[in-house]
């Protein structure tokens, strides 16, 4: 064993070439030849703008500014969106593989990434022509970035309870009322706002809105210190009769539900393709690791371990790949096939970085080697996009109902 701690740092070169050797053809035997070229070219982006800038934005909390830019610039931000608004029209299967990509090379940078889609996202299903091409092609470019707001201090995955108000005016809406946990809410030029008309109404109360960021009224506050994530703000935001519009309005008054429910497939298969990179970025920065402290034979011990890593990434991959395809086929896929490919991908994330740091014993706490950065990246996965908890409850439920069907 060496003195000094390992440096993992590698060229884009080596990063491309080692992302390379672990591509699994029972995986990429499904992607058609457009998603291929898709991965590639993200692949080129994040060995050479996104991966070298992961350490020192996780050392330091510097926004990852610059790699999402390389991304936009590469025409991959607008994957899920037409031509004409900037985007590109590929499949979510296309997307899926991107976003598993940029995780490998930095979790953060793919949290700004994803974040962008899912701002986009709901004024794509709801929003006017107009609201379409006032908003989308900016964030599509990344000259403005974007923030879904629905979290509460007392309303996470229950949106129907809501306490933030929107009040008609005779010019529109006066929205009052306090979110939190809203990534890139310190920087966000395009806010997807959702809030109650009528808190008696309960769901069918709850309405969205796009609220520009330099509206009065509205304050940021300073983003919360995390224990992952760290090139990727997360802070409150704070709502004092801010005016908005009324064309504005997503959809219909009152219908805000329907947009949460819509947009939350998207966002849930961008959680679960972060739970495969994640398990890609800890198992490459393992092997990597062993190799440099073994050579290319490695340990029978070591051998094993990974071979189990392995499989189960494979399987994550091919999960995320097939509910992304019946996604394509068919957006209303059910709650529980979208729960359980969330649930599976960010735990097999987060238990891949677990395994990792104990298959690398002293090595695996090591900030150089990188795999202590994937797990406390990992966790929160596991949490947004809704809890894993709850995607356990829509599993349930939906086997219960199915289970009625068959008595």
């Amino acid at each position: 064993m060496p003195a000094e701690p390992l440096d993992l740092d590698i060229d884009p070169d080596a990063y491309h070439r080692l992302h390379a050797v672990l591509d699994e053809p029972a995986a990429d035997a499904a992607l058609t030849p457009r998603e291929r070229e898709i991965r590639d070219r993200t692949r080129e982006v994040v060995a050479s703008e996104v991966a070298p800038r992961a350490a020192i934005l996780d050392a330091t909390h510097a926004f990852a500014h610059e790699g999402v830019q390389a991304l936009a610039r590469a025409g991959l931000c607008g994957l899920l969106f037409p031509e004409h608004l900037g985007g590109s029209g590929d499949s979510t299967v296309a997307y899926a593989v991107a976003m598993e990509e940029v995780t490998a090379g930095c979790a953060a940078t793919s949290l700004v990434f994803m974040t962008q889609t899912h701002a986009a996202y709901p004024i794509l299903l709801a929003g006017t022509d107009d609201l379409r091409q006032r908003y989308i092609p900016g964030l599509l470019d990344a000259s403005r970035y974007g923030s879904l707001a629905i979290t509460e201090p007392d309303a996470g995955s229950d949106v129907a309870s809501l306490k933030t108000t929107a009040t008609e005016t005779p010019d529109g809406w006066s929205i009052t009322g306090q979110k939190t946990f809203i990534t890139t809410g310190d920087k966000a030029g395009v806010i997807v706002c959702f809030a109650t008309v009528d808190r008696a109404l309960g769901r069918r109360g709850v309405t969205a809105f796009v609220v520009d960021g330099d509206r009065p009224g509205l304050t940021r506050g300073a983003p919360f210190t995390k224990m992952g994530m760290h090139g990727s703000s997360t802070a409150e935001l704070f709502f004092d009769r801010v005016p908005v519009p009324r064309d504005n309005v997503l959809g219909e008054v009152g219908g805000g539900w329907s947009v949460v429910m819509s947009s939350v497939v998207k966002s849930r298969i961008s959680a679960a393709a972060q739970g495969v990179g994640l398990a890609r970025a800890a198992y490459a920065r393992t092997l990597a690791a062993l190799t440099r402290l073994h050579g290319s034979r490695l340990p029978d011990e070591c051998s094993f371990a990974l071979a189990g890593l392995r499989g189960r990434i494979l399987q994550g991959r091919l999960l995320l790949h097939a509910v992304a395809r019946q996604v394509d086929a068919d957006p209303r896929v059910s709650p529980g096939q979208i729960a359980i490919m969330k649930q599976s991908c960010t735990d097999l994330g987060f238990r891949a970085a677990v395994d990792a740091a104990r298959i690398l014993g002293p090595y695996g706490d090591l900030a150089a080697v990188g795999v202590e950065r994937c797990l406390r990246d990992a966790k929160v996965t596991q949490i947004y996009d809704g809890t894993n908890e709850i995607q356990r409850l829509l599993i349930g439920r939906e086997t219960t109902r199915a289970m009625e069907g068959v008595a």
